[in-house]
């Protein structure tokens, strides 16, 4: 991103909404068949997944995908903070390196505003323009001062970001040069009035061109990136009902080149006369959509082999049997995990009987196995369940984000 100084503050330079145009695909648009079928399939994929899961597996793994997606969608932007560290930090526990503090900071700002998303707060609401704002607030409120400013490349001036406000310089990203400041607030009303009031099927066929269009207006000096994906998690979560179990900045990472360059044609004008009929490209868009959908696809279809519950316990109890062996945990924690993971939950009052032990002995195990992160309850004496903690990630759940260096 270059940060353009020299213009008054708010400059409006009268730019009309139109300029990014189209909004969505056209119903003449050749694509939109073959596009419309993929949001057909990617909502029946995602349904099913999420009516596949007991309610108890599902929040644990809903914990697991925040931290996730918290780690893909910095790494796009270059912030490399490893879940496992990032899960210190929910527990504040930080590094004494400043800038892995930093990093675990921001790291954190993250996993706590998806996580005010995933409570329902932006139902109805996510393509508002006081919605961004808020993603927006609250994820900068969370940061630490040393990551509230940017550094223009010429004068090296540092620039304050200033926590839910629309920039007020000029910016250009690549070759796009974003709309006046002046301007940002009459294109989020077009942007609003279109993407805000479509169905559902229309949402998800309209996800990926809302995504990019956020950027191409870019209302905030930094943090557009994160907000352009907080708010397209808030979308699939309502339109999807997607439960919080996948991440399609998972997909965008793994992806990282091919979605920069998808939003890059996104930014060319229309090529001739077959390209739509708005001032850019329609066929990029089209692309692009194509591109986002058949990512979220492959996200669902990755959760859904991870999770499958064959082999979901067969990896968890390969592990256990292996702790038990290293004695790092009592021989009692295989059964106690295997009964877990069939019924989803367990009540505390069985698990005397389960294991074949005394009272005293099965609350010494339990408390081993919450203290571990392995287990957790709602209350000391509600039923126990599953946890996915990121430490165990790469034995519960290969592949799920690389193995942190040692």
């Amino acid at each position: 991103m270059t940060i353009k100084t020299d213009i008054k503050k708010g400059e409006d330079r009268g730019e009309q909404p139109t300029s990014m145009e189209p909004l969505l695909i056209s119903e003449s648009s050749r694509h939109r068949g073959a596009l419309q079928d993929i949001a057909v399939e990617l909502a029946a994929k995602a349904a099913g997944f999420r009516r596949s899961l007991p309610a108890r597996m599902q929040n644990s793994l809903s914990d697991m995908v925040r931290t996730m997606n918290c780690y893909y969608s910095n790494l796009i932007e270059g912030h490399d903070t490893h879940p496992i560290s990032a899960e210190r930090a929910m527990n504040n526990d930080y590094s004494k390196d400043p800038k892995k503090r930093n990093l675990q900071l921001e790291a954190r700002a993250h996993i706590t505003v998806q996580k005010w998303i995933d409570e329902g707060n932006l139902k109805g609401i996510a393509l508002q323009p006081e919605s961004l704002r808020e993603i927006h607030k609250r994820f900068c409120d969370l940061l630490p001062p040393e990551m509230l400013f940017v550094e223009d490349p010429d004068t090296k001036e540092r620039i304050p970001v200033i926590p839910g406000e629309w920039r007020h310089r000029d910016v250009a990203v690549g070759g796009h040069v974003a709309v006046s400041p002046g301007a940002v607030e009459r294109f989020l009303q077009r942007f609003e009035g279109i993407f805000g009031r479509l169905g559902k099927s229309e949402s998800i066929l309209a996800a990926a061109a809302a995504h990019h269009r956020l950027l191409w207006i870019h209302p905030f000096l930094d943090g557009n990136g994160r907000v352009a994906r907080l708010m397209s998690h808030a979308v699939f979560l309502e339109v999807l009902d997607t439960g919080s179990l996948w991440s399609i900045s998972r997909g965008l990472a793994k992806n990282v080149k091919a979605y920069k360059t998808h939003l890059a044609n996104c930014d060319l004008p229309r090529r001739n006369d077959l390209d739509g009929r708005g001032n850019l490209s329609e066929e990029a868009l089209a692309d692009f959509t194509r591109f986002f959908l058949e990512t979220c696809l492959d996200q669902v279809t990755f959760m859904e082999s991870l999770m499958q519950p064959d082999r979901l316990r067969a990896r968890v109890l390969v592990w256990a049997e292996e702790e038990i062996k290293l004695g790092t945990l009592p021989a009692q924690t295989k059964p106690l995990l295997e009964a877990v993971l069939y019924r989803g939950e367990l009540p505390r009052g069985d698990i005397p009987s389960l294991l074949g032990v005394g009272d005293r002995q099965a609350r010494r195990i339990v408390s081993l196995l919450l203290e571990q992160n392995i287990l957790a309850a709602d209350t000391q004496k509600a039923p126990l369940y599953l946890k996915f903690p990121a430490a165990l990630a790469s034995r519960w759940m290969p592949g799920l984000f690389p193995e942190a260096e040692a």
